[in-house]
């Protein structure tokens, strides 16, 4: 077992994805995040009306490679800077891989709790 995660969270444009990808590198939240373009999401979702309705969109899903000590920081900087009310973020952990490319992440992410 790793202390590494995978964490996923979708935007919906491209724009917004990448201005998020590139503060959460430089911020060095993350080592990598990688953009996949061209994902349907189907949801639902309570309406300004306050009516509950199936929404059908499509996004750019984010896949954030981090560790699980930076997990907060992260979850606050993408709620902080995320055009959506309720932005998704899920961690998945890393349960193991290659030596050399979680130890890459490791000399990539920030080791501080809190920045």
């Amino acid at each position: 077992m790793t202390d590494k995660i995978v964490v996923l969270s979708t935007c919906g444009s491209p724009e917004e994805a990448q201005r998020l990808a590139h503060a959460l590198v430089e911020k060095r939240l993350a080592a990598c995040v990688s953009l996949i373009p061209g994902v349907r999401s189907i949801y639902h979702w309570r309406n300004e009306a306050g009516k509950d309705a199936i929404e059908e969109e499509e996004e750019v899903l984010l896949v954030i490679k981090t560790s699980r000590l930076l997990l907060e920081d992260l979850r606050s900087e993408i709620e902080r800077l995320h055009s959506y009310e309720v932005p998704e973020v899920i961690a998945m952990q890393v349960v193991d891989g290659s030596e050399r490319y979680l130890a890459w992440l490791d000399r990539e992410l920030a080791h501080k709790p809190s920045l």
